[in-house]
């Protein structure tokens, strides 16, 4: 139900959400998210559907938090922020591996430390099993959270930074390996596709730049957690606006501009 917000009533956030902050994501994920589809059907480069896939999971998760500023004791609304918010970044990871698939075919065998394949077998692999102990840890501690009389949120918690956690290593070590194939591929002068050709030189820049946002949104989501559900920063909203909500936003419309489907 939709219980008026009370001063004196703690609500799940902390906070009431910004219904304007909630609005300006929503329409911005929107309209990234109808562009890819546009751009994925028109280049024929379906795979970059991901993108559209996970900017409609960001449209969700911040209609959610919409809908909390006007019921900011419901249930559902803060649990499905939760679940989107944290899913939808996976999407863009998996995108990412494909287009660094896509430019180890273009580099040929050698180049890259793994096979392009293993690329997108082992780290989409992690991120399913990083996601799995994230969603069991936040549904355990938000169920805690919120049950009356108030549970044990500690175990909850802990299991969500460990699969956060493991989700930023991840993150690092595929970045690692990233930045050493673009080393080889770079020093390789039979490779001129990486030194002379400005579609790949732009591809190279806002893969990298994408890289860079989701470790720094890995981050703020681990120090946000470690602090517990009534830690300062989980109870700040404009940290969660400004470190999780606008570098996917910028992630996800950096693709848009630059897109893989015509830098390919």
């Amino acid at each position: 139900g939709c219980v008026p917000y009370n001063p004196a009533q703690r609500t799940a956030y902390g906070y009431v959400p910004s219904l304007a902050a909630g609005i300006v994501y929503c329409v911005l994920f929107g309209l990234s998210m109808i562009a890819h589809t546009f751009q994925a059907i028109k280049t024929r480069a379906l795979w970059n559907l991901v993108f559209a896939v996970g900017a409609l999971t960001e449209v969700i998760g911040w209609a959610a938090r919409s809908w909390s500023s006007e019921c900011a004791y419901n249930a559902n609304a803060f649990l499905m922020q939760i679940c989107t918010l944290i899913i939808a970044p996976t999407f863009f990871t998996a995108g990412i591996y494909v287009i660094l698939g896509r430019m180890i075919a273009i580099a040929g065998p050698g180049v890259s430390p793994i096979g392009a394949v293993w690329y997108l077998w082992i780290f989409c692999t992690v991120d399913v099993i990083s996601l799995v102990i994230q969603a069991v840890g936040g549904g355990s501690a938000a169920v805690a959270f919120n049950s009356e009389p108030q549970g044990n949120t500690k175990i909850g918690t802990n299991i969500m930074v460990a699969g956060i956690d493991f989700q930023l290593a991840s993150v690092v070590v595929f970045s690692v390996l990233f930045f050493l194939f673009l080393y080889r591929a770079s020093a390789k002068l039979s490779l001129p596709a990486f030194k002379n050709d400005k579609d790949m030189k732009l591809l190279v820049l806002v893969t990298s730049f994408s890289i860079l946002l989701i470790i720094m949104r890995s981050i703020y989501r681990t120090i946000e957690l470690a602090g517990g559900w009534t830690g300062h920063v989980i109870e700040t909203e404009r940290y969660f606006i400004a470190l999780d909500g606008a570098p996917m936003a910028a992630l996800v419309i950096a693709f848009n501009i630059l897109h893989p489907g015509v830098l390919l």
